[in-house]
């Protein structure tokens, strides 16, 4: 990983009434080239404004941001998209329980120089990325293992220096490093059955994330927008009428799991994958079954099926059909 691509710091600003649309006046640092670490810009992204706020804030003025909500709201792909429009470098790391604190931190490797083995110290993601201007993103936060929490805690302070033990020697962060998260619940672990495998965040590392932004499910109207620009075909009466229906759908699904009928909820994302797939098979209920259904508990299948005919008027067919590609 080189730093020779970097800027040193923004160079520019942007307008956030122009670049995202909202009644501000702010005017943020932004860089007036890309290189390889800035994501592609989704020019069909819709943003929402009080997470697209304290996004910005974060890059502004060096907060700490964490956005708490459902799975496929669409919380990493915010601040992807805020990122990619300020052309800010961004490394997007999932706190898995496969990543471990020498993932992060560095570790002893073997390399050939001059024809010769030697032993030498490969920095992780984490010291490389708070000496560059960058937007590291921790995804599934609360899924991180402990040892790999308190790791990351060190350098949640905004001046908070990074020892590296492994080289006897103390990083200062760039005056450029800003540090997100995102997380499906809000550090007190997985209350709802939905999210195995999240723990509970030591409150200490909670105080020191100065914003927390919710993103969940979205309006109906801004749903239906978000999904008909992906899917430009369908923007026609029929396609919109096909459409709300999946997005009714969906919704119920997202009722009967708050009401404890179903354990398995259909996420903006899942329809959004919905409508792909019927664009491929050119059927909805194939499709449905094929994106969603088939995830899905067998005792819990025919009240999915009886949301399914509620809101489109007829029933789920039994059986695969035949498709054709």
């Amino acid at each position: 990983m080189s730093t020779e691509q970097f800027i040193s710091k923004p160079d520019m600003k942007i307008s956030v009434k122009q670049t995202f649309g909202f009644d501000s006046e702010m005017q943020i640092d932004a860089f007036s080239k890309k290189n390889e670490y800035v994501p592609k810009i989704d020019p069909d992204y819709k943003f929402n404004k009080d997470t697209t706020l304290a996004i910005l804030a974060g890059f502004a003025f060096n907060k700490r941001v964490l956005i708490q909500g459902y799975h496929g709201t669409g919380k990493s792909t915010h601040i992807e998209q805020v990122a990619a429009r300020l052309n800010w470098p961004c490394v997007r790391v999932n706190l898995d329980s496969h990543i471990s604190r020498i993932d992060l931190i560095g570790k002893d490797a073997i390399v050939l120089k001059d024809n010769k083995q030697i032993t030498e110290f490969k920095e992780g993601i984490l010291p490389w990325s708070i000496q560059n201007p960058m937007a590291l993103v921790f995804d599934e936060y609360d899924a991180g293992r402990p040892d790999v929490m308190f790791v990351i805690q060190r350098v949640l302070e905004s001046d908070g220096k990074f020892t590296l033990l492994d080289k006897n020697k103390v990083l200062e962060q760039h005056d450029f490093f800003r540090i997100f998260a995102t997380t499906n619940t809000v550090g007190l672990g997985d209350t709802s059955g939905l999210y195995h495998g999240t723990q509970q965040i030591n409150q200490g590392q909670m105080d020191r994330w100065n914003i927390v932004s919710a993103l969940n499910y979205l309006p109906f109207e801004k749903e239906l927008e978000i999904i008909l620009a992906k899917n430009k075909k369908l923007n026609n009466k029929e396609g919109k009428e096909i459409l709300s229906n999946m997005i009714k759908v969906a919704d119920l699904t997202r009722k009967g799991f708050m009401n404890g009928d179903i354990s398995t909820v259909m996420s903006p994302r899942t329809v959004l994958h919905w409508a792909e797939n019927m664009s491929i098979f050119k059927d909805q209920g194939y499709a449905f079954r094929v994106t969603f259904l088939n995830k899905c508990d067998d005792l819990e299948k025919k009240i999915i099926s009886e949301y399914y005919q509620r809101c489109f008027g007829e029933d789920l067919p039994e059986s695969s059909i035949n498709v054709t590609l």
